[in-house]
């Protein structure tokens, strides 16, 4: 079943593999500008009305937030930075950032910064400070969770971390490109989180019966996200674009199909979470036929939908909570503006991330059933038999169950019998 699907994805990714990202003429909005370094040198504290005159109130009304800010910009002691630009044709330039009282960042001599380039600007506007240089704090705390998934889960943490840039590579020079070059993001995000499964999957886990199991479960509850989003996200008429960034992404490619591209992003963020439930329910199932071989394929399902009740509760939880938190500063919004909850979550903002979220966790609960059912049918095939041609016929199947046990009878009579492994493959013990 695997490898006509594995085929399938590498024959995807040949013909839809894009170029690169095609060019486009910068509009000099949000993140669509040149950026460049640039460091603090010097700052000056100095009295807000010589630097911006103009930014006095015509009267002393300040009962609105205009009027308090422009009070405080007048009273206020502002911030004159002297900027350096330290990469591009321009390193070396300097020039000037007035930072008011009120402004939620204030820069220090010597921070690292980023500015923005406007080549069409006045030559004295042409910079500006867009944010801080984080990547020293980002990677250093990026050091610090690879030293702990490796000082943690050892040889299965470097193969995690290894999973981990292959997918960010499958989506940054696949998926994103290619969506981009106008292929259908549908598609695109299929192929793109099979090949990001498969990968990460098999490397993580090993080519096991076990591994293929979680793949099974995974593929079909994907298929069943693709379903049920193609089917609600049409009939919501969700368009995906409701920010400044969907905005501008519509306005630079118009052919991208928006509504497809929040399906794409639905398939690849449940992908993650999906991975782990199918593998922890097949890594259930298998631990309960090693406790108990003679199992039958029912006992080890009931036995392991009984854990999946357990994950259910808890990775449905953890989707909602994770989208609420990304989402809080919309909801505060609404909050203050004393909308009811049925006018908030009508809203497309609101009611595209209850609509992904939904789906997502449907995905999830039907990967239990599915993946204990498919985990408990291939292992039960590795079981103890009454006779010795049965046991013979168990050791035929023991490729196809993750490994092979000898017959009860050939146990009683000391023949050396087949001790059961973690991956499922018996080994023989001497008598």
């Amino acid at each position: 079943m695997l490898i006509p699907f594995a085929t399938a994805v590498v024959v995807g990714l040949v013909v839809l593999w894009p170029g690169g990202t095609p060019s486009h003429e910068r509009t000099g909005v949000g993140f669509d500008r040149q950026m460049q370094s640039a460091k603090v040198t010097k700052v000056l504290a100095l009295p807000c009305k010589e630097l911006s005159p103009s930014q006095t109130p015509p009267n002393g009304d300040t009962s609105t937030a205009e009027g308090q800010s422009a009070q405080s910009s007048a009273q206020g002691t502002c911030k004159k930075a002297t900027i350096e630009v330290t990469s591009g044709k321009d390193k070396g330039r300097t020039f000037i950032e007035i930072i008011q009282p009120d402004s939620p960042r204030q820069l220090d001599a010597g921070q690292e910064v980023v500015v923005a380039y406007e080549p069409k600007a006045p030559e004295g506007l042409q910079y500006s400070v867009t944010d801080v240089n984080r990547k020293i704090p980002m990677a250093l705390l990026a050091g610090i969770f690879a030293l702990a998934v490796v000082v943690v889960g050892r040889l299965r943490g470097v193969m995690a971390l290894v999973a981990l840039a292959i997918s960010f590579m499958v989506l940054t020079l696949f998926i994103l490109p290619a969506i981009l070059q106008g292929s259908n993001p549908l598609v695109v995000a299929v192929i793109g989180a099979s090949a990001i499964m498969l990968i990460a999957l098999y490397l993580c886990h090993g080519l096991t019966a076990r591994t293929s199991v979680a793949v099974l479960g995974t593929l079909i509850s994907l298929l069943l996200i693709g379903l049920l989003g193609s089917l609600f996200i049409g009939w919501a008429a969700l368009t995906g674009n409701t920010d400044d960034n969907t905005g501008l992404i519509h306005g630079l490619y118009p052919s991208i199909d928006m509504s497809g591209l929040l399906l794409a992003g639905v398939i690849i963020g449940s992908l993650g979470v999906l991975d782990d439930v199918t593998v922890t329910q097949t890594s259930a199932v298998w631990e309960l036929h090693q406790a108990n071989p003679a199992m039958g394929w029912r006992g080890l399902y009931r036995a392991g939908i009984r854990i999946g009740r357990d994950h259910i509760a808890s990775v449905v939880n953890t989707l909602v909570l994770a989208y609420a938190g990304a989402a809080l500063p919309l909801l505060l919004l609404f909050s203050i503006a004393q909308s009811s909850m049925g006018t908030v979550a009508n809203s497309e903002l609101v009611a595209e991330e209850i609509v992904r979220t939904l789906i997502g966790s449907i995905g999830l609960v039907a990967s239990v059933p599915v993946t204990t059912a498919l985990a408990a049918l291939v292992v039960s095939a590795d079981r103890p038999s009454g006779t010795g041609a049965g046991a013979g016929a168990g050791a035929g199947r023991g490729a196809a169950g993750g490994g092979s046990h000898a017959g009860a009878a050939a146990s009683a009579s000391g023949v050396p019998t087949a001790r059961p492994s973690r991956g499922g493959r018996g080994r023989r013990r001497k008598a």
